[in-house]
């Protein structure tokens, strides 16, 4: 099986080409670049390296949500485009399961934490036995309390990864009372590659979707939407 991933859900944009067990390229770039500017290029260059026909693929994976909202739109539409013009079908992969799943094999509870804003984190908690994944708690938007509360109350070591670990630092150390690491920098954001692994997965579950029926899943409502809200409710 051959997928295209592509992951422009947080300040890292990343697309890879995963075939059977094997990573046939990655292209990851996290410098002060807009996704619109980077995300097509880097897709053109991949190509390009690995001599890869769009057409030979058998699915196009994305990270859905939630994440940046721009990011996410930025991501979805690539993915539509590609997938409605070559008819192929769409592996829609939770942005925090797809973090999660690049310390496949780990040991520890895994805990993915990106910033929010408001103190909030997109966050879950998983566990991996070899390299199958267990959700323990799903991908959601809560207070950075929350999480480190239910870590403690879980009682077992923990390893942070993500771009909300450098934000979350302070409440890890001051409110989390189980032992924890952080993720080294060359699997503590997203990476395409580890999404389309996962996304090989998801594929052979049945849980591909049509380029019509994907969406992104945002978890909660926009900036501009709830202070339009809040207008409406003063």
């Amino acid at each position: 099986m051959k997928l295209l991933a592509i992951d422009s859900s947080g300040l890292v944009a990343s697309v890879a080409v995963v075939c059977d067990e094997d990573l046939l390229g990655e292209f990851t770039v996290n410098y002060k670049k807009t996704h619109s500017q980077t995300l097509l290029p880097m897709l053109d260059e991949l190509a390009k390296m690995i001599e890869l026909d769009l057409s030979s693929l058998d699915a196009i994976a994305v990270a859905g949500g939630p994440g940046s909202f721009t990011g996410l739109r930025i991501g979805s539409a690539t993915v539509k485009g590609l997938a409605m013009a070559l008819d192929k079908p769409v592996v829609q992969v939770p942005t925090v399961d797809a973090i999660a799943y690049n310390l496949a094999g780990h040991r520890d509870l895994v805990c993915p934490l990106m910033d929010a804003r408001r103190n909030q984190t997109y966050t879950g908690l998983y566990r991996f036995c070899g390299n199958r994944m267990e959700v323990i708690k799903a991908q959601c938007a809560v207070d950075i309390g929350e999480i480190l509360a239910d870590i403690n109350h879980i009682g077992e070591p923990a390893v942070f990864l993500g771009d909300g670990t450098a934000v979350f630092r302070p409440a890890i150390v001051e409110q989390c009372c189980v032992s924890y690491t952080f993720a080294p920098p060359h699997v503590n954001k997203q990476r395409a590659g580890a999404l389309a692994a996962l996304a090989i997965q998801y594929f052979i579950e049945g849980k591909a979707v049509t380029a019509e029926e994907h969406r992104p899943d945002y978890l909660r409502l926009s900036q501009a939407e709830r202070e339009r809200m809040e207008k409406e409710h003063a």
